[in-house]
């Protein structure tokens, strides 16, 4: 669904990313595991469009979309959640997830993702007419999500989910992400907790200084001493 070709992203001299290749099939969970600015945000808004690769290539569903506007981008069926969430505090949830909706015009559709987005969530539901910078972090999680997914994405990118949730919650977000999976939205994770991440996805790449060192299916990362010792805590 996703292909990645050997490309290179500066922020002015310094080179973010050096010849990422990675690829992701359709209704897989992929999940990019690595420490602090190894690169995984950029990767993210490199496929997004809000960042430009120098050259290499991003193929979604076999169409070039590199360099192509993040406008477009959302058109042709890729959402992201970013990370920090960032909804619009001063408008309610209800027009939170109406601008998720903004580039589709199929009304009745946009109801039906409504009701789905209500039953994924439904503590969005009881807080609807609520301003949305009154929520918990858990709760501004959920909305993020939920506001990307009125998109109608068939690749959701996620960019830390569970940065600064209680545990509990990282959980019920980290069930509601195999949900949505399930549904049939392809989705790759970036995620500090990659315990929790190798525990739902199907497969995995781990990034250093911009460069892919590691890739395998969940559980083989899992096993790996070397994977284990750097990002799982040793055990």
């Amino acid at each position: 669904m996703l292909k990645i070709n050997d490309i290179n992203v500066y922020y002015g001299n310094i080179h973010a990313l050096k010849g990422v290749s990675l690829e992701i099939n359709q209704g897989e969970i992929v999940t990019l595991i690595g420490a602090n600015g190894a690169g995984k945000s950029t990767l993210l808004k490199t496929i997004s469009g809000l960042l430009k690769p120098k050259n290499g290539e991003i193929l979604f569903e076999n169409e070039q979309v590199a360099g192509k506007v993040a406008q477009s981008i959302v058109k042709r069926g890729i959402s992201q959640v970013p990370e920090g969430r960032r909804v619009f505090s001063n408008m309610s949830v209800e027009e939170n997830l109406e601008l998720g909706a903004y580039l589709r015009k199929d009304k009745k559709g946009i109801k039906e993702d409504f009701e789905k987005v209500y039953q994924l969530f439904p503590r969005l539901e009881e807080r609807r007419k609520q301003q949305s910078g009154t929520l918990s972090g858990g709760e501004q999680q959920m909305l993020a999500m939920g506001r990307a997914l009125m998109a109608r994405p068939r690749l959701l990118l996620l960019d830390e989910p569970s940065m600064g949730l209680a545990p509990l919650l990282v959980k019920t977000i980290f069930r509601i992400i195999e949900e949505i999976n399930q549904t049939g939205t392809t989705i790759l994770l970036v995620e500090q907790n990659a315990n929790m991440a190798l525990s739902i996805a199907d497969r995995a790449y781990v990034i250093e200084t911009g460069k892919i060192v590691a890739a395998g299916t969940a559980a083989e990362l899992s096993q790996s001493d070397q994977i284990r010792a750097a990002y799982l805590g040793g055990h």
